[in-house]
């Protein structure tokens, strides 16, 4: 998605609406580095006031996060994004894992209900990169394959609204798993479960899918000790 001049008159909204699309079409990377203020001064044709004063809406909506001396880096894909990620901070991982057994189980349910070959082919892929990253000691490939597969399952419910919010948390629950990856013991959370859930979604079992998510995610918290 390339910048564009502004064609009216430069007013921070419009220009924060611009910023916010360049995260939401990807164009922008979560924790990337998005450009210099003189980059993109020049290619939205704004003053420099306004832009910052676009910056620090998403700023404050937590979707970007200023560095002094540094640069300003993508921290959440959207507003909901950015809110689930500060709130993350004042609760417990218990807590997390309600929420993503709330959605998990949903979304395996509809997927089976729902899910193309196409879905079926895209979830056994990102399995294979999941275990192949684990295997070679890549763990944020593994976390970034292991995320990918639950949210293209969200994908697969056929429910724009669910795969909209389960995006949303992607970040948190992305942090998530890299933080259970640095602790002592921690295995990988097991293939067979993920491979389980893929199964039971290929033959629209709805019953077993949302039962090998329960399995898999209080087996999780057993290991976490919530």
């Amino acid at each position: 998605m390339a910048l564009s001049p502004s064609t009216r008159a430069p007013l921070a909204d419009e220009v924060t609406a611009k910023l916010r699309a360049m995260v939401h079409s990807g164009e922008w990377q979560l924790n990337q580095r998005i450009p210099s203020e003189t980059e993109l001064i020049a290619g939205l044709g704004v003053s420099r006031g306004t832009l910052r004063e676009a910056i620090k809406a998403l700023a404050h909506s937590g979707m970007l996060e200023v560095r002094r001396g540094d640069g300003t880096y993508v921290r959440a894909i959207s507003e909901i994004s950015g809110a689930a990620r500060r709130m993350y901070q004042d609760h417990t991982e218990e807590h997390i894992l309600e929420v993503r057994l709330g959605l998990d189980t949903q979304a395996a349910r509809l997927a089976a209900r729902n899910a193309t070959d196409d879905d079926v082919t895209a979830l056994r892929g990102l399995l294979t990169s999941r275990d192949q990253a684990w295997k070679s000691g890549d763990y944020e490939g593994w976390a970034r394959a292991d995320w990918g597969f639950h949210e293209r399952v969200a994908q697969a419910s056929g429910n724009p609204l669910l795969h909209e919010l389960y995006v949303s948390f992607g970040p948190v629950l992305h942090q998530d798993l890299l933080t259970q990856q640095g602790r002592p013991g921690f295995e990988g959370l097991p293939q067979e479960g993920h491979e389980l859930l893929l199964a039971a979604i290929e033959r629209h079992d709805e019953d077993a899918a949302v039962a090998t998510v329960n399995r898999n995610l209080n087996s999780c918290a057993e290991w976490l000790g919530t």
